[in-house]
């Protein structure tokens, strides 16, 4: 069900791409932005995973709404919705938020095996 869900925040967020008028080859260009926080798997699952759920988190493109709707920060709308659409497309593949013992583990399951049988995470 939170897949599925995930999948209607990525519709959702293409249609209100759509009517913002904003430009596909941009939306294009900055859909999988959010990715490039999986370099703080460089420096280990902790800063990895907290790098990752900083930028795939729900908390930061609304706080930059919020502020973009108080006039704190330049209007830029389709960045926001860019966002929360690539955070929904992952979501529905299964790329949940991450537990800081390994990438795989994420609080949708366990990535690349049955995730019927996801063990927890011991904590590190």
């Amino acid at each position: 069900m939170l897949r599925v869900e995930a999948f209607a925040v990525l519709a959702a967020g293409i249609v209100a791409y759509r009517a913002l008028g904003g430009s596909w080859p941009l939306f294009a260009a900055l859909f999988l932005a959010p990715d490039l926080s999986m370099a703080g798997y460089v420096r280990g699952p902790r800063t990895g995973a907290a790098a990752y759920n900083a930028v795939h988190s729900y908390t930061a493109p609304a706080v930059l709404a919020g502020l973009m709707a108080l006039g704190a920060v330049p209007a830029h709308w389709g960045l926001c919705v860019i966002w929360v659409s690539h955070i929904g497309f992952d979501r529905a593949l299964g790329y949940g938020l991450k537990f800081p013992s390994a990438f795989r583990y994420t609080h949708l399951g366990q990535l690349g095996g049955e995730r019927s049988k996801v063990q927890q995470p011991s904590p590190a």
